[in-house]
């Protein structure tokens, strides 16, 4: 990254919606006036996109006028102020939501910093906490946590507290560099208190936020306006354990469907079979998103706004050759905020970041199309034939270009509606050119992959299940989890991992959220009966607090169903145990014979090699974060499992550990394949590995 001097700064700022501050003068004790009023912010303050010689500070003070005005913000080497090395003027307005962004540059790298705004009357935010990245050249080793999926309607932030705990008793230099969040930092769907008495699985449904102007799908609220996407971000941000780690350490951020829309992808929205144009609705979830988090991306505004382009929620029926609708408002609407991007930390990590939702195609397995074929998977729960996933995600490349006219199994048909169209894309054709360009010219040792949506194929294999114990498989082989995530995106996946391979890119790695689950593994085009040609690693953490497949199933899987052994074993006077895991991981084989025995050793020895090659580790009840490590000679990722955060834990620690488990690659060379350690520390995830 090029270093930035006061007039590079300015532009910087000025492309990113921020102020500016210069931090390059002598330190000096502060000259204003401030006592702490945490009432007057009530949002708290928080720090983004760490770079070796500037950082993001944010903030937000709500007036009851409507007059812009002025803010102060310091910058020192201490927390007591005596050595302030930055002071600039910012303006809160009420046209952002009197939130304020400030890009401060000129700061030594790898140092911590101290930070707090002030308005005109000496009364001041909290004070907060940041870190500047390690330069270019520097070999320390660099830490990080990566977060996603953190539901304040139903669970609590225990896992923030659990973090910041740990790194506050953790020597000075064995602390965390940065939080990389990847995503579903706020759920758009809210459900209001009365509309779920009975709350969610053994959850209680709190408030969080009302939508002025929303929309209500069955018991669900969906906002619609830019007011109603800002209520439930302040919802959010009010939380103190979340408003204390935002203000002690920075966050990267990249934001996943539910900062929009569930379904959503573009500017299109999904609820039920119904599709809404939402063109209106994406420019305001991506303004309410630019507003809330202090972040390097590219907009098309000025210092401290955001210019809401103006469109009209218009039908989407043309669509280019990657699948990117054509329609100019959902252009201009995609268009208003770009967020991929790449950050360096020292020699050891380039973090590229890329936006899974705002340029990807429909997911072909949500078209009402593919209803004809539900009556085959009757009783094959969570799983689909994966010849039907490879047809429908390839299109016209299916087979080398000779798709199918039908899409067969069981004794249903229907057309392919997939035969002419292209594959699906994830990425977006020009998202997609910059990633695979910014990663080839990465000198970094660990090359991070922040994919929001994981990897990691989910497979089962239904085809072994014993004769007699339910009707005969439909599909022709294994079954996989469908579409919807990277799992069932198998011809730009294999696209990517291809490029990896033949430009000889060693230390890939990949770190992402979204499925509720902890899983470790090896970045891989395909799986037997196809050859298995890993090319890097790749972690999926659990969420902070949304409730996952695992806990779903314990509520709603049929007591009598023949296949609930595959997953969930039940014990008396005790929740059941998630054999799920040990399906996906060893087969279902294994999983039976786990139910009968509860013999872990006798079920390993029934492991089917063939169905999860790439596995080392899978929990899908998982909650907690993921702990990356990153030196010159080796990467490890360590996966923090709090218990299920049904309640605020007011234990300093944030509650006990379900366990803590480290996987650790050594960076190999071109040519070489990725190699796997594992450490379980604490606990006994018997079931996930």
């Amino acid at each position: 990254m090029t270093t930035l001097d006061r007039r590079r700064l300015i532009a910087a700022a000025a492309a990113l919606g921020a102020s500016a501050a210069w931090g390059g003068v002598r330190a000096a004790p502060s000259k204003l006036k401030w006592t702490e009023r945490r009432d007057l912010f009530p949002e708290g303050v928080a720090s983004g996109d760490p770079q070796h010689d500037s950082v993001i500070l944010w903030t937000r003070r709500p007036s009851a006028g409507t007059s812009p005005f002025d803010l102060s913000v310091e910058v020192a080497e201490d927390a007591d102020f005596q050595r302030v090395v930055a002071t600039a003027r910012t303006t809160a307005s009420r046209d952002n939501g009197w939130t304020t962004r400030v890009l401060v540059g000129g700061l030594r790298p790898s140092r911590e910093y101290w930070y707090r705004f002030v308005d005109a009357d000496g009364a001041g935010s909290r004070i907060g906490r940041t870190l500047t990245a390690p330069s270019p050249d520097d070999p320390r080793e660099v830490r990080f946590a990566f977060v996603s999926c953190q539901d304040a309607n139903a669970g609590a932030m225990n896992a923030w507290v659990r973090m910041l705990y740990e790194d506050r008793q953790a020597p000075p230099d064995r602390r965390l560099d940065f939080v990389c969040h990847l995503g579903d930092f706020i759920y758009e769907i809210v459900w209001y208190p009365e509309d779920r008495p009975q709350g969610r699985y053994d959850r209680k449904v709190r408030e969080v936020a009302r939508y002025p102007n929303g929309v209500k799908f069955q018991d669900m609220h969906y906002p619609t306006t830019l007011e109603d996407y800002r209520a439930v971000w302040l919802g959010y941000l009010k939380d103190p354990d979340l408003q204390d780690a935002r203000a002690w350490f920075p966050f990267v951020n990249m934001g996943d469907n539910h900062e929009f829309s569930w379904r959503g992808y573009q500017s299109i929205q999904k609820f039920g079979d119904q599709v809404i144009w939402g063109q209106t609705r994406r420019v305001a979830a991506n303004q309410a998103w630019f507003e809330h988090q202090p972040a390097r991306v590219i907009h098309k505004g000025a210092l401290n706004r955001f210019d809401a382009p103006h469109v009209a929620n218009a039908p989407v029926t043309a669509f280019d050759d990657q699948g990117l609708g054509q329609e100019v408002g959902n252009l201009a609407a995609i268009g208003s905020l770009t967020s991929y991007r790449a950050l360096r930390f020292g020699k050891n990590v380039e973090l590229f970041l890329t936006d899974q939702h705002a340029y990807r195609t429909e997911d072909p397995n949500d078209r009402p199309e593919t209803n004809a074929l539900a009556p085959p998977l009757a009783g094959f729960p969570e799983f689909q034939p994966q010849e039907l996933t490879e047809v429908l995600d390839a299109g016209r490349t299916y087979a080398d270009g000779k798709p199918p006219a039908e899409i067969r199994f069981g004794d249903k048909s229907i057309p392919n509606f997939r035969k002419d169209q292209a594959p699906v894309t994830m990425l977006g054709a020009t998202q997609k050119a910059w990633f695979l360009k910014t990663l080839k010219a990465s000198k970094a040792a660990w090359k991070v992959w922040g994919a929001t949506n994981a990897t990691l194929e989910m497979r089962c294999d239904y085809q072994n299940l014993p004769a007699g114990l339910t009707k005969p498989w439909p599909g022709a082989g294994y079954a996989d989890g469908g579409g919807g995530d990277w799992s069932g995106c198998y011809a730009e996946r294999g696209e990517l991992y291809d490029f990896v391979r033949d430009n000889k890119i060693t230390g890939f790695s990949v770190i992402s959220g979204d499925r509720h689950s902890f899983w470790a593994g090896y970045a891989a085009k395909a799986l037997p009966p196809k050859a298995f040609e890993p090319v890097g690693v790749a972690f999926v953490t659990g969420s902070i607090s949304a409730a996952g497949m695992a806990e779903a199933l314990e509520h709603t899987f049929p007591k009598t169903h023949p296949l609930r052994p595959l997953f969930l074993a039940d014990r008396p006077g005790a929740k059941p145990e998630h054999t799920m895991n040990m399906t996906m991981r060893h087969g279902v084989r294994s999983a039976l014979e786990y139910t009968a025995s509860r013999d872990v050793s006798k079920a390993r020895a029934l492991s089917n090699p063939d169905l999860s090659p790439h596995l080392k580790f899978v929990d899908m009840a998982g909650h907690g974060y993921a702990v990356v490590r990153a030196s010159p000679a080796s990467l490890e990722t360590e996966f923090v499992a709090i218990e299920r955060p049904i309640e605020r834990n007011p234990a300093a620690n944030g509650g006990p550990l379900e366990y803590r488990v480290i996987h650790r690659a050594a960076l190999w060379r071109p040519g070489e394949r990725p190699h796997l350690e594992q450490t379980v520390l604490e606990g006994d995830p018997k079931l996930s590995i």
